[in-house]
């Protein structure tokens, strides 16, 4: 049975944007992306540690790592010590041999990386269809300053 959530209002107008909505295109989205990640063996947290270390060009120091993703997740620094501690045990990246700080990722690590992005980009494609670039650009702006704001009150009560 498929269950399909819409962001219309009772009159057949858009719905204004909030939480709930924000909630729902992320979870939606998300269930897309896992069952690509699931595929291959990766977990939805393993593959926004391997998204962070090719941002930062396929080697970054560890303690840069955890605070990147922590900061993407909110999952604490444990948690997320935790995922890349098995994110290196599954021979996706490993410990730089010249710099032990440093973690880079591994070749099975980009090949995976970019075979999961590959499998993704026309699922992506077919989501965001038709929707205007204007539409997509105040959508961003939007989302951008809701992220910002939803960190600075997480800061205030940290």
């Amino acid at each position: 049975m498929t269950t399909t959530t819409t962001t219309t209002s009772t009159t057949g107008a858009p719905a204004p944007l909030n939480p709930r909505a924000i909630a729902l295109a992320h979870y939606a989205s998300r269930a897309l992306l896992e069952g690509v990640l699931a595929r291959h063996g990766l977990t939805f947290e393993q593959s926004v540690v391997l998204r962070a270390v090719t941002a930062a060009g396929g080697r970054i120091e560890r303690d840069a790592l955890v605070a990147d993703v922590n900061g993407s997740l909110k999952a604490g620094e444990g948690a997320v010590r935790a995922v890349l501690d098995r994110t290196v045990r599954a021979g996706l990246l490993e410990t730089d041999a010249e710099q032990s700080a440093l973690v880079r990722l591994t070749d099975a690590g980009r090949e995976l990386f970019e075979r999961t992005g590959a499998e993704t980009a026309p699922i992506t494609a077919r989501v965001y269809a038709g929707i205007p670039a204007e539409d997509l650009a105040v959508a961003g702006r939007v989302l951008a300053l809701v992220a910002e704001r939803a960190n600075a009150e997480l800061a205030r009560a940290s």
